[in-house]
């Protein structure tokens, strides 16, 4: 029995449990260095399409967690990203990586909790994949590019068109949304999602296991009040390192961009 099963809110259990904070508070400590390390492929993608690895831990959190906590995990990493790096896109392009990565990691957190094999994983994150690209495709085209063209490039389509042009040739107006769409905006995250999926599938088990083993050390039948605060200083400690080594990275990113 895995771990989510043992944290549900029926019969008085609380639902954020010691381990569940602990775990959460890890994967997305991981998920938002992995956010902050994104970097573009602008051989084949526009430079604006950054590719980061961040959903590897939040697909983790949902089939260990539950598909509640999968989407925490992507709400603290963005949030995480904000406080330290601020946004550069006026939080569109933030709560469009929200809603992107909540479209991956809900629904291969739901099919994996009615079906929980190797075969519902793998359904689970094909389904996530399908709907993360595809409102990936809707959000460019009837948000992110608008907002973008009218706000940053003063409604002009010749910024973009320029960009699009140096990777595929001659794109005009009337073809910027086929090139946008169906050759960057549809493989880039395909690309995105497949790489998250080769990395999980391998490895959620056994990490919902060591989870399943701290759950069994920090959650004894009886705990006394000494006990209770000792956990809770741990967890500060933990949350502490973790603020740390992200402070750690960033600043790291920061200099590497310099030099």
């Amino acid at each position: 029995v895995l771990f989510m099963q043992n944290t549900q809110v029926a019969g008085g259990a609380k639902y954020f449990s010691s381990t569940r904070i602990a775990v959460i508070a890890v994967l997305s400590a991981i998920a938002a260095v992995l956010y902050i390390l994104k970097f573009p492929i602008s051989v084949i993608f526009p430079s604006w399409l950054e590719l980061n690895f961040s959903d590897i831990p939040a697909l983790i959190g949902t089939f260990a967690l539950g598909p509640a906590s999968g989407a925490i995990i992507v709400a603290v990493k963005i949030v995480l990203e904000l406080l330290f790096t601020g946004t550069t896109t006026m939080f569109v392009g933030d709560f469009a990586d929200l809603i992107l990565g909540c479209a991956f990691v809900v629904p291969a957190g739901l099919i994996y909790k009615h079906n929980r094999t190797f075969k519902g994983a793998l359904i689970g994150l094909i389904v996530g994949a399908v709907c993360s690209t595809a409102l990936g495709i809707l959000a460019n085209w009837l948000i992110l590019v608008p907002f973008y063209m009218q706000f940053f490039f003063g409604g002009s389509w010749e910024p973009l068109l320029s960009i699009m042009s140096a990777i595929f040739g001659e794109v005009t107006r009337e073809t910027f949304y086929t090139f946008y769409l169906w050759c960057s905006v549809l493989p880039f995250n395909a690309l995105r999602c497949i790489i998250a999926i080769i990395v999980v599938l391998p490895v959620y088990k056994h990490i919902s296991r060591v989870i399943n083993r701290l759950n069994a050390r920090l959650t004894p039948k009886e705990r006394t009040e000494e006990q209770t605060k000792k956990l809770s200083l741990r967890l500060i400690i933990i949350g502490v390192v973790l603020l740390a080594i992200i402070a750690a990275v960033i600043l790291l990113n920061f200099f590497l961009k310099l030099y």
